[in-house]
């Protein structure tokens, strides 16, 4: 038995985050101020599966219809998301659920479909990749007994910034969210990636920010912004997406003042829960800073189904790589043309 859903378009859907809201799992990126995020910044079309009886949402596992370089398709559940756990009937039917999402796949001419944090999976199946995820439970609402749950390394980075006069503020303006730009541009070509277009971050800021669904904190130091980083917030659930930085002044440790300032924030107004998103498993680095915090860490994996082949296989995209060299060495001009061009076939 298949169990029908029904594919709606939480544009233009009336009561859509309410919806989502009354949902144990929910996140920022089931809403419709992410889908308007993805949709207007890369062309992505929205296609959320849902089961909705008398006003009330029984499941919901949302999809984005992405077109590749080569013009196939596939479905992405959610592009440039780092988690979206599926919302299934606590009866669990995820299995005809599912054969609805391959016969609906095979009729849009997909590729392949990918769901990002598959809990629902058997626990013996082969991932496409995992990721590390780190949650702070801020529901004990004391900022103290948070402080004192932190790593001692965590602690002496928090005051030696504060120490050496760094300062971070909170923004949510269009200026810091350019100003965040322009630091995110220099920390991805030192990773030897390209950045996101300008434009993701513009529409991020018209959706999310302005709407208070998230905000920047900027750090300074001598009247110079050098570090900065962008939290989104739904619900009671809150998490770090994105964080940037002059590499010449790492020595200060103001990522970890910028953190402590946003996790004050979310404890003193009522948040409950802050991730601070997803971590390769080979970036030790950050995996280490993560680790940090006392938050629990849990591992979240992506599942990607080939409609053609009908079997769940691996993903052999790359993180690191030679490519990473090439990246590094370009120009900055040529970097934002490259990643205006290719994210919105990548998700």
């Amino acid at each position: 038995m298949t169990i029908e859903l029904e594919i709606i378009n939480p544009l233009n859907y009336k009561g859509w985050d309410n919806l989502v809201l009354s949902k144990r799992g929910h996140s920022i990126f089931h809403s419709s101020a992410w889908a308007k995020v993805l949709h207007e910044s890369y062309g992505f079309k929205p296609l959320y599966f849902a089961l909705i009886n008398n006003g009330r949402m029984d499941a919901l596992i949302p999809f984005m219809e992405v077109k590749s370089i080569l013009t196939s398709k596939k479905g992405v559940s959610l592009p440039f998301s780092d988690y979206c756990v599926p919302i299934i009937p606590e009866n669990n039917g995820f299995g005809e659920i599912f054969t609805f999402l391959i016969e609906s796949g095979k009729k849009f001419g997909w590729k392949s479909i990918e769901i990002r944090n598959g809990n629902i999976f058997a626990q013996d199946l082969l991932p496409a990749a995992y990721y590390y995820q780190h949650t702070l439970d801020l529901s004990i609402n004391n900022d103290e007994q948070i402080f004192s749950n932190f790593r001692g390394s965590t602690k002496r980075n928090i005051k030696k910034a504060i120490r050496e006069g760094a300062k971070a503020t909170m923004c949510d303006s269009l200026n810091s969210i350019n100003e965040f730009y322009q630091l995110n541009c220099q920390t991805r070509k030192e990773h030897g990636l390209p950045p996101q277009p300008y434009h993701f971050f513009k529409k991020i800021y018209e959706h999310i920010i302005s709407k208070r669904l998230g905000f920047v904190v900027l750090a300074s130091y001598n009247n110079k912004v050098i570090a900065g980083a962008v939290y989104f917030h739904f619900g009671t659930n809150a998490i770090y997406k994105y964080g940037a930085s002059m590499k010449e002044y790492q020595n200060l440790r103001v990522n970890n003042l910028i953190m402590w300032e946003a996790i004050k924030w979310y404890s003193q107004n009522g948040y409950k829960n802050f991730s601070f998103g997803r971590t390769e498993p080979e970036n030790l680095g950050l995996l280490q800073f993560k680790e940090g915090w006392g938050a629990k860490e849990e591992i979240i994996k992506y599942y990607k189904y080939d409609l053609r082949r009908g079997e769940f296989v691996k993903d052999f995209s790359r993180v690191t790589g030679l490519h990473n060299k090439i990246f590094n060495r370009m120009p900055m001009p040529l970097l934002k043309i490259i990643g205006t061009v290719l994210y919105k076939y990548m998700g």
